[in-house]
């Protein structure tokens, strides 16, 4: 029997996860979306690509709940982007109404299920996932740390102009600008990448990384980035679905781990079968723990509006 993989929100970002995971032949897939024809029409399109690439994987659309019944993955990406005049608080309640209405229903339908959250603002609404699911905290989590350290790591082999596949690179934190950038675990082929980049070169891709998200909104004026984010998302399903073990950061629930507690939050992570089955604590030197203590006050600030909300 195949996988099943629920994905909520027909947009840009889970209609291309659809795809990914399509390819890689994880699991029949169920897209779900309040907009009639959208997530149908998607799904079909998709499906009727399957003889040509080959994969096997059944592929339908749906706006009833009840169709993702049975899921062993339900990954999120339902929320609404911030417009003109709308507060970082006004952001937070909007897609807190709809990852709880997201989750609420879906969790009783699929109470085995792994939780993977994509929207924004993303350690805010994986603290959501995880309050409203009642789900143990090794099967909710956020997909974030993926996304900025390929984007970190395409950056490092344009600029040392080498293969993207012998460049690994860590970051931790909070997604964009409150990341936490690891140059000393950052290698080409093994080898530091401080010995391929001089400084200033490396802080300079530190800082595009940071504004990734932002430099693909700017240059396509009415959208934002999706193919990277589903495809890191897709990354987080492929673990889980075939117990890879991956070593990626991923926003997991600390309970003391980095002197952090109750709090989502992007660290290394050991992800399989069990979703998180093993924080990684590395040892930060002084700049790097100041970087972090920062990035965790911003991400508590957003915590503490969606708790007041």
């Amino acid at each position: 029997m195949r996988h099943k993989i629920s994905i909520i929100g027909a947009g840009f970002v889970g209609s291309t996860t659809a795809h990914w995971v399509a390819a890689k032949e994880l699991g029949d897939i169920v897209l779900l979306d309040i907009v009639e024809g959208i997530p149908q029409g998607k799904a079909l399109d998709l499906y009727e690509a399957s003889p040509i690439e080959g994969f096997d994987a059944r592929v339908i659309g749906t706006n009833d709940y009840a169709d993702t019944a049975n899921s062993d993955i339900i990954v999120v990406t339902s929320g609404a982007p911030r417009k003109p005049g709308m507060s970082r608080e006004d952001l937070i309640k909007v897609n807190a109404d709809i990852t709880r209405a997201c989750i609420s229903s879906t969790v009783s339908l699929s109470p085995n299920a792994t939780i993977i959250m994509v929207n924004n603002p993303l350690d805010a609404m994986t603290y959501l996932a995880r309050d409203v699911s009642g789900f143990p905290k090794n099967r909710v989590f956020g997909q974030a740390g993926i996304l900025d350290s390929a984007r970190y790591r395409t950056f490092i082999a344009m600029e040392a102009n080498v293969s993207v596949e012998d460049v690994q690179a860590m970051l931790m934190g909070g997604h964009g600008d409150e990341m936490v950038p690891l140059p000393r675990f950052s290698t080409i082929g093994g080898i530091p990448v401080t010995e391929f980049i001089p400084k200033d070169r490396l802080d300079a891709i530190v800082e595009r990384t940071r504004k990734g998200g932002g430099e693909i909104v700017n240059l396509l004026k009415t959208g934002s980035a999706y193919y990277a984010p589903a495809a890191a998302t897709a990354q987080m399903v492929e673990a889980v679905l075939r117990d890879k073990k991956r070593v990626i950061p991923c926003a997991a629930y600390l309970e003391g781990e980095y002197g952090l507690s109750d709090i989502y939050f992007g660290v290394p992570v050991v992800l399989g079968a069990g979703g998180v089955e093993r924080i990684i604590e590395l040892p930060l030197n002084d700049d790097e723990k100041a970087l972090l203590q920062k990035s965790a006050a911003a991400v508590s600030s957003t915590i503490e509006t969606l708790k007041k909300g």
